[in-house]
């Protein structure tokens, strides 16, 4: 499955594999690519804004301008006078401003961080990696391993709850299990 993302100079492509996803960013300052396995997201993200302040405040300067010229113009000829120019600029540049702001979702992996474009493909594409996450996390730990300690058995359900790949009932009942053969397995000793 392959995602492209445009938004201005920015380009992101994503091209989701079975076991990890390769993550390629191009833009005005440059270009990379990295390869993520899935469970290596991490659950918590931030938000960024790419927008072109300076272009905004001249924006906002050339209304405010062209607002104090009309309202003197009418005080100086004692009638209504407007002067749309600077008004026209003014709104043109914060216009441009706005088409051009880009709102990104960031993840911080390991080795790379994943800029994701808020556009049409933005929830679907979080949906599908955090599904892949969930399943890879649950293919790697939530087996019980009888070579682990009890208690590394135990603050290893207690993470997968935490990282939203089981939900509670599912990691009592794995505590409980994992308890019961290492419970098995002492009294097996005792035996011998």
């Amino acid at each position: 499955m392959e995602v492209i993302q445009k938004k201005g100079k920015n380009k992101h492509t994503f091209r989701l594999g079975q076991e990890q996803f390769e993550y390629a960013y191009e833009d005005a300052s440059g270009k990379g690519d990295a390869e993520i396995y899935y469970g290596d997201l991490p659950l918590k993200r931030s938000e960024q804004i790419e927008q072109n302040d300076w272009l905004r405040n001249v924006g906002v300067l050339w209304i405010l301008l062209g607002l104090f010229q009309s309202g003197y113009g009418s005080f100086t000829r004692g009638a209504f006078y407007f002067d749309p120019m600077w008004i026209f600029i003014g709104a043109s540049c914060l216009t441009w401003a706005l088409m051009t702001k880009v709102t990104y979702t960031v993840f911080k992996a390991d080795g790379a961080n994943i800029f994701i474009i808020k556009d049409k493909h933005h929830d679907a594409l979080i949906r599908e990696l955090m599904a892949r996450r969930k399943a890879q996390l649950a293919h790697w730990y939530a087996d019980i391993n009888p070579e682990n300690e009890l208690n590394n058995e135990i603050n290893k359900f207690k993470w997968l709850v935490k990282q939203e790949v089981l939900t509670e009932e599912e990691s009592e009942q794995k505590i409980k299990e994992v308890k019961f053969y290492h419970q098995a397995d002492d009294e097996q000793r005792v035996l011998n």
